[in-house]
């Protein structure tokens, strides 16, 4: 065995091994001062949705964040899934707390009368005809559907029928606005299946030589009581909800996937999870069958029968073979369509043609008509009311993608062809309208079609609508966001008048119409500034280069009244998570705006600008990979210069006091920080929250890198701050939720990074949050994070000698 590997592999068998953490510290949730209390408590930012006839605005408001007793409710853990058993619904959804209509023709706004006095809304619905919204309530031990009524503004349970929504419980209205679709609990479910006290034998997995990678899932299933749970909670009765309560059952209770009523209400494209599960990948690549039902539930047409998909290479554009991505054109009455690999589903084959693009209409008894051979993977298809569609292809590799427009009886039009990676360049995406069905079509007005995107550029984005001629591909600007507000079009009303979001460095967003005639605004909403004792930190978004001359760029926070001659150069947090880049020119783009709301972040360090620091909050960290180099060949190189950079930037601005640094980030943003304690002396301390430190324990691929440990054991040691632990002397704070569910960010791999840091003289912290899986979101955990990340700053960072005193 090649000796690096061994290594990784001891280091692998030492992470699972079970000696037990040292040092202890018992104590209760602590809270950070009242001015990041205040952060913490300011209202969530408020959403809204458009109705389909552009005439009512639906004003949804979200909760603060929920106690700790909130996160102990009951959770269950199957296949990759989280939910709550007691309520049939999702663990720790984020659902709606207030809603109000507003009238765009008056701008007057109505509240709802006979809303659950605790309302927690998901899967908000508009009916076609815009005269209702459905929405499911999630109580303590039951998930209703209820409704509301536009015209006179009032709420209504619509059925006592329990709805599963496990899944998210998916709405879907017919076409005639009469009637809903939905996923219930079956009637004679009966109680759960209760595990066996007595074991009746092992659990058993083996494999004889076929190719199964997979990367490191989490909540996977693990033995025949959790497959039972798995079905008895899984399995759905679809049903049919009329406006006069009656429900009717569709077929029979089933393990749905996915459910989706065709255009015309005849059809039903049913997903149905097949056995054997598997216990080494989540649910969503577990076999599946693909069928046709009439609108009772009878069986019209199989699709596709998929097996367990447990062997695709790791690569990122690896799909399984036969029919997949199969659904409804929204502009014909019954007409399936589906992608299907022309290489095998393998990148690493050669082959000028990827993927195929099948149509196939009812009564499902031709062969299936080819629409476009894709060189790419296909990605979606967008369908106009003149039979026409817009078809996207991606390669993920290569980070490429094309657009094709299809006119009836006419040649595939390339739109375009561009790299993904290229925010300046981006066209932006077509505007939908709803039909009278319900579907959502693309919006064709003249020969034309509107497309929206953020308008990335070198001063920030600036968000834009634009008309673009499907014939010529000419395209005119309708209107582009100007300085000193951030404006983004949601959609262009039938009164030629744009519906957007406006907001600007110390205004929160709000819903306005604008006149593109003669540029009047007219707003719909007024919210109050959230955290009025924030308003005098600055930000700004400052630019830089590496040593190597790519372009980088962070949001640079300061604190109220801060006086660079009076006050100096500042302790200073870089906070910041790495992305992978195939070219240097896409990586030193700018992603950010000058003009957004000053909103003060407690999830990200600017709530540290309330306590003296300065903040450089989203600075880039490309890794970057051109040509025949992979992006993580030179990981550390770039980071380190990465690092380099920023700091320069901030002394070089007189901000930022070169001695007292410190970095941080989650996730793969913790991996980060801990590689840039092991290989520089650049920073004082460092915050990790929820990372993945030793690469041996996620062996199959890690974030976007495709090679495996086998293929290159050196790459991962190498990348691996556990395997550096005895030079992390800087000193590192990590937190981590006991239950994280994100995949390689197991909890266990801050316990083994403290306990190398420790063992090697370091000096560390772990703070394990109870309950919190990868984000955290208990009001006590987020507040105890807060008051440990200003205590260990102040302690080595804030406390540490300036520079101009050395």
């Amino acid at each position: 065995m090649n000796s690096l590997l061994r290594t990784l592999l001891l280091g692998a068998a030492l992470a699972y091994g079970s000696y037990a953490l040292a040092t202890a510290v018992d104590i209760n949730y602590q809270q950070p001062s009242q001015d990041i209390i205040d952060i913490v408590d300011a209202a969530p930012t408020p959403s809204a949705s458009l109705s389909p006839d552009g005439r009512t605005l639906l004003s949804t408001a979200f909760p603060a964040l929920p106690s700790i007793a909130d996160l102990a409710a009951p959770e269950y853990r199957l296949a990759g899934v989280r939910f709550n058993p007691a309520n049939n619904g999702p663990a720790q959804p984020r659902y709606v707390s207030s809603l109000q209509l507003i009238d765009l023709a008056t701008q007057q706004s109505r509240a709802i009368s006979g809303l659950p006095k605790s309302l927690k809304a998901v899967n908000l619905s508009w009916s076609p005809d815009s005269r209702y919204f459905a929405f499911i309530q999630l109580d303590d031990t039951i998930a209703t559907l209820w409704r509301v009524d536009i015209a006179k503004a009032k709420a209504s349970q619509w059925s006592k029928t329990p709805i599963n929504a496990i899944w998210g419980g998916a709405l879907q209205w017919s076409a005639d606005s009469k009637a809903i679709f939905a996923s219930s609990v079956p009637a004679k479910r009966g109680a759960e299946p209760q595990a066996s006290k007595v074991p009746t034998g092992p659990v058993v997995t083996e494999a004889r030589g076929r190719t199964a990678p997979a990367r490191t899932y989490q909540d996977l299933l693990k033995d025949k009581h959790d497959e039972a749970l798995f079905s008895h909670y899984f399995t759905s009765q679809l049903v049919k909800i009329g406006l006069n309560n009656k429900v009717t059952a569709i077929g029979k209770p089933q393990l749905f996937r996915g459910i989706e009523v065709s255009p015309d209400n005849n059809f039903i494209l049913v997903n149905r999870l097949e056995q054997p599960f598997s216990y080494a990948v989540p649910v969503f690549r577990f076999g599946y069958t693909a069928e046709v039902w009439d609108a009772t539930g009878k069986l019209v047409y199989n699709v596709v029968q998929q097996p367990v998909a447990d062997n695709l290479p790791i690569a990122f554009d690896a799909v399984p073979t036969g029919r997949r991505d199969i659904g409804w054109r929204a502009d014909h009455a019954a007409t399936l369509y589906w992608a299907e690999a022309a290489d095998g589903g393998d990148p690493a084959n050669t082959a000028t043609v990827r993927d195929q693009l099948f149509q196939l209409p009812a009564p499902f008894t031709q062969p299936a008509e080819k629409l476009l051979d894709l060189s790419y993977r296909f990605a979606n298809l967008r369908a106009g009311a003149d039979g026409s569609l817009m078809v996207s292809e991606r390669w993920w590799q290569d980070r490429n993608e094309k657009v094709w427009y299809l006119a009836p009886k006419q040649p595939a039009q390339l739109m375009w062809e561009r790299s993904s990676e290229d925010r300046y360049n981006d066209p932006g995406t077509p505007l939908m309208t709803t039909a009278a069905n319900g579907q959502s079509l693309l919006r064709i007005e003249d020969g034309a079609i509107y497309l929206t995107g953020i308008g990335a550029s070198t001063e920030g984005n600036r968000p834009f609508i634009d008309k673009r001629q499907l014939s010529s591909g000419e395209t005119s600007r309708l209107w582009r966001s100007e300085a000193p507000f951030y404006e983004y079009p949601y959609t262009l009303l039938a009164s030629g008048k744009l519906l957007t979001q406006r907001e600007s460095s110390d205004v929160p967003p709000d819903f306005y119409l604008r006149d593109l005639q003669n540029g009047e605004l007219t707003a719909l909403t007024q919210t109050a500034h959230p955290m009025p004792h924030t308003q005098g930190i600055s930000r700004e978004l400052i630019n830089y280069q590496r040593a190597d001359g790519v372009p980088m760029s962070a949001t640079l926070l300061l604190p109220a009244g801060y006086d660079k001659a009076r006050d100096g150069a500042l302790p200073t947090v870089i906070w910041a998570y790495p992305r992978e880049f195939r070219s240097a020119a896409a990586a030193g783009q700018v992603s950010d705006s000058p003009y957004r709301f000053n909103r003060i972040s407690y999830w990200t360090p600017q709530f540290l600008a309330t306590q003296g620091y300065a903040v450089m909050d989203n600075a880039t960290m490309p890794i970057v990979g051109e040509g025949e180099q992979e992006p993580n060949d030179t990981f550390i190189k770039q980071l380190v210069m990465n690092a380099e950079a920023a700091i320069a930037a901030g002394v070089k601005l007189g901000v930022t006091d070169a001695n007292r640094v410190a970095v941080g980030g989650h996730s793969y943003g913790a991996f980060m920080t801990a590689n840039l304690l092991a290989h520089t002396n650049l920073f004082k301390a460092g915050i990790a929250r929820s990372g993945a430190y030793n690469r041996s324990l996620t062996p199959f691929g890690f974030q976007r890198e495709q090679r495996t440990l086998w293929d290159d054991p050196e790459l991962y040691s190498r990348m691996s701050p556990f395997f550096h632990a005895q030079k992390i002397k800087t000193p590192l704070l990590m937190i981590h939720g006991t239950d994280d569910n994100n995949s390689g960010t197991f909890p266990l791999q801050s316990e083994r990074l403290y306990q190398a840091i420790k063992g090697n003289g370091g000096t560390t912290r772990l703070v394990m949050l109870p309950l919190e899986s990868h984000g955290y979101r208990a009001r006590e955990s987020i507040l105890h994070m807060l008051w440990e990340t200003t205590a260990w700053l102040d302690e080595f960072v804030k406390n540490a000698e300036p520079a101009s005193q050395k």
